[in-house]
């Protein structure tokens, strides 16, 4: 079993270094500052051709794999530019999937090269208030009449959303009281946004101020029907398609964020002097150093098992999660340990480390939560009896 890196691998890794390279630090602390949407670095990926690194080479892709697309992940947040840049593009890697899988010919070459190009921006729209993660509950609706189907309903956390012309939006086609399995009667669209019936409301947040957050509400927004993706009613295994990536690219991210915390803290820990030698000297900084590192290498190789299980065509639900709950963890407490290192001035923004660690959150929460891996591994992995 070999762990390294092949040399496709390593040059995607170098390459995009090189990108982000002109998008340092003090570029992502201004971004968190005015809040404004990273548009020249998500024209650099594109430039790059890196937007469509695992979508198909027949329409402009890359044609690689999610294990490919997380260390290019990993890379951009390991950069400093964390959730803010891994999210500017996040939603192209994972997001058109079911597009890709059960999409017609007609929607791939329609809807994919544009979105590969960055000529097109889009948004996620699934989850809701009062639903959370039990998306069988939706409750936005889709009514068919005729050639188009009219959408009445609220989503909630999309991102994106402010500067998206696209939207990948899961909606109720049948009522829940009236299908035989709760999973049925669930329709997923790829459409333009029409802002005339489409109200976006951002959500303030703390961190990630880059990459808007928002409360969307519908009210006769028309889809035609040549934007429905798949079979109607068949969505929710649609949208499947995505979730186990998702999982994957968030755990690289969250890794990435680790990486960049760990070495702001180690470089400071040598610089920074007190009692006449560097506080590395001390074992109170060197072991949480030395165990953040230890852990972020852990939850990497889960992030590569799981990416390397999906590429192949295997069941890899479990792995996905347990890479999202292990990296989430571990990202979260290398940015912890950071600022504990850097003592006073973890707290002052131009560390940048206090950034790491408000945005380190996210991928403890989102997709999916903590426990709730917890509890999907332990019932599907252990056997234990269904607890949600």
């Amino acid at each position: 079993m070999d762990f390294t890196l092949s040399a496709e691998q390593q040059a995607i890794r170098e390459q995009v270094a090189r990108i982000c390279a002109d998008f340092d630090d003090e570029y992502w602390l201004a971004r968190d500052r005015d809040g404004v949407f990273p548009h020249d670095f998500h024209a650099a990926m594109a430039q790059g051709g890196w937007l469509g690194i695992a979508m198909p080479e027949a329409y402009g892709g890359g044609g690689l794999g999610i294990l490919e697309a997380a260390i290019m992940m990993e890379t951009i947040a390991a950069s400093g530019a964390c959730m803010s840049g891994a999210s500017a593009i996040h939603m192209n890697i994972f997001g058109l999937n079911p597009v890709v899988v059960f999409g017609s010919e007609a929607q791939k070459a329609r809807f994919l090269p544009p979105l590969i190009a960055g000529a097109d921006k889009p948004c996620f729209a699934v989850t809701e208030p009062d639903v959370g993660l039990n998306t069988t509950a939706l409750k936005t609706r889709a009514e068919r009449h005729g050639d188009r189907y009219v959408i009445h309903g609220q989503k909630m956390w999309i991102s994106t959303a402010q500067v998206a012309n696209k939207m990948l939006l899961l909606a109720r086609t049948t009522p829940l009281d009236e299908v035989r399995r709760k999973t049925d009667g669930l329709t997923l669209f790829y459409t333009e946004i029409d802002r005339k019936t489409v109200e976006i409301r951002m959500i303030e947040k703390m961190g990630r101020h880059a990459v808007d957050s928002n409360m969307i509400f519908f009210d006769g927004f028309e889809i035609p029907v040549e934007d429905r993706i798949g079979e109607e009613g068949r969505g929710f295994h649609a949208i499947l398609h995505g979730m186990n990536p998702e999982r994957i690219l968030i755990a690289a991210e969250a890794v990435g964020i680790g990486r960049a915390a760990l070495r702001r803290a180690s470089n400071y820990a040598k610089e920074r002097r007190v009692f006449g030698r560097s506080i590395g000297q001390n074992q109170a900084i060197q072991h949480p150093l030395a165990h953040s590192w230890a852990q972020l290498e852990a939850a990497e190789l889960m992030v590569h098992k799981s990416a390397a299980l999906y590429d192949a065509g295997q069941e890899c639900g479990a792995e996905a999660n347990a890479a999202k709950y292990l990296a989430g963890e571990a990202g979260f407490r290398a940015a912890e340990t950071a600022v504990m290192t850097h003592g006073g001035m973890g707290y002052a923004q131009e560390y940048h480390v206090e950034r790491y660690l408000r945005e380190s959150l996210i991928p403890r929460i989102a997709p999916v939560s903590r426990e709730l891996i917890l509890s999907y591994i332990a019932e599907r992995v252990l056997g234990q009896a269904k607890s949600y």
